[in-house]
């Protein structure tokens, strides 16, 4: 459990989308030795994996784990079952209720796993791409989300529980807009041509460009004032 050279290890959540392409983005600048970890949960959008294969290696991460976690087993979310993704909804549709986009407890599980490899790299920080802002209303992206989830980390781990340690959960985009998102990872150099964010992508791996996702990241840009590099179906 011990870190390969002296710079500080960090364990990043990298799907390979917008948000946590950013955040392995601020990472690097803040000087972590990044390892990216990404999940194959059984999710309907097969593209955002090839994504975070290639910015992990774009933006140099130490290493970069793809751990097989089937989330279909459980269902419940039109990312993982037979539920149609919504499309063209409202603003106020979006933040009316949680939508069925939510994967049950995708963000504790995921945060558990991240939480077991960086005791094993080292890692006193994790960081994960969690908005508050410009999301489709999620609970497991709230701030007292996070702050109880640091506190377990606390109790459940050796660095924790022996040490006294703190490992501390980051989350650098969680008060910013999705314009201010890009707008950071622009100055840090991200190419956001390499990102995948849609839920519904097609055959072809294009975005759909109307699922919550899509316009959102669409709205960001446009409010950035940039052009989004990525390629739409409709």
């Amino acid at each position: 459990m011990t870190a390969k050279n002296n710079k500080r290890q960090a364990v990043v959540l990298l799907s390979g989308g917008l948000d946590s392409t950013t955040c392995l983005a601020i990472a690097n600048d803040m000087g972590f030795t990044c390892h990216a970890l990404s999940f194959r949960y059984g999710q309907r959008n097969f593209v955002e994996l090839k994504s975070a294969a290639r910015v992990a290696k774009i933006l140099g991460a130490e290493t970069h784990r793809i751990l097989d976690l089937d989330l279909r087993i459980i269902g419940g979310s039109a990312l993982t079952d037979e539920l149609e993704v919504p499309k063209d909804r409202t603003e106020a549709e979006m933040e009316s209720q949680v939508p069925v986009t939510y994967v049950p407890a995708r963000n504790t599980l995921f945060l558990s796993l991240a939480l077991g490899l960086a005791e094993v790299v080292g890692a006193l920080d994790i960081f994960i791409g969690v908005n508050a802002l410009d999301y489709s209303g999620y609970p497991d992206c709230r701030p007292e989300f996070i702050k109880a989830f640091e506190e377990v980390a606390r109790l459940g781990t050796c660095v924790g529980a022996e040490k006294g340690q703190k490992i501390n959960i980051q989350t650098p985009l969680i008060d910013l807009t999705k314009a201010q998102i890009i707008k950071k990872g622009l100055s840090l150099g991200v190419d956001y041509g390499l990102t995948h964010t849609c839920y519904d992508p097609d055959e072809q791996g294009r975005a759909c460009g109307r699922c919550d996702s899509c316009q959102l990241r669409l709205k960001g840009f446009a409010q950035a004032g940039i052009e989004d590099p990525v390629i739409y179906s409709s």
